[in-house]
């Protein structure tokens, strides 16, 4: 049975390798990095992840936990809100190195975010608080992509909104709360674009 003090070690090493891997990616981080930063010795990152992969594997797993773990009634509680936003930076950080690697692991990352996502976006149809859609696997990856791209775009939207941290509390409430707007509100006042996307459908149908 492990003792409590190698479940903290555990966590405080798995935090460290978020912060590093978001930073410079895994491939430009060492073992012995995610050691020092922990504080504790390579050996130990060893024993409780048998190597950098299985950290990796970790992490993903950690994030995976986190969206999974996500609480619909925090948004109704202002400090909770603001607890997660402020605790996930990490994990936006990692998000945005991991997934433009090119990895496999990164690959199958998004393909369970976005499977994670369809779930919560069809028990929210059936709850009221999501509009159907008539193409649920879409809307899903879709979604997570819009909601990604800010990180994966970084320098860019940084650049544009003018901020020296993309993943700071006050940016990360700046573009995210526009974003939670387009998605409740939406941007469009009338139909006319969706009515040009289905004429443009139903003419390639009908050849």
């Amino acid at each position: 049975m492990r003792s409590t003090d190698d479940l903290t070690a555990r966590a405080r090493i798995r935090d460290a390798a978020l912060d590093l891997f978001g930073a410079d990616g895994p491939d430009g981080v060492s073992v012995r990095a995610v050691a020092a930063a922990a504080g504790v010795s390579p050996g130990l990152v060893l024993h409780h992840f048998g190597s950098k992969e299985g950290l990796r594997r970790a992490c993903d797993a950690h994030v995976v936990a986190v969206i999974r773990g996500a609480d619909p009634d925090v948004l109704s509680d202002t400090s909770g809100l603001a607890a997660m936003l402020e605790a996930a930076a990490p994990v936006r950080r990692y998000l945005a190195r991991a997934l433009v690697d090119g990895s496999a692991d990164a690959a199958a990352l998004f393909d369970e975010i976005v499977t994670l996502t369809g779930a919560w976006l069809a028990e929210g149809t059936l709850e009221g608080w999501a509009q159907p859609s008539e193409d649920p696997q879409a809307r899903a990856a879709l979604y997570v992509s819009w909601l990604l791209a800010p990180l994966i775009l970084e320098s860019h939207l940084a650049r544009a909104l003018d901020v020296d941290d993309l993943h700071g509390m006050d940016a990360t409430l700046r573009y995210s709360r526009v974003v939670v707007e387009m998605l409740t509100r939406g941007v469009f006042a009338d139909a006319r674009a969706l009515t040009a996307w289905d004429a443009v459908k139903k003419e390639r149908e009908s050849r």
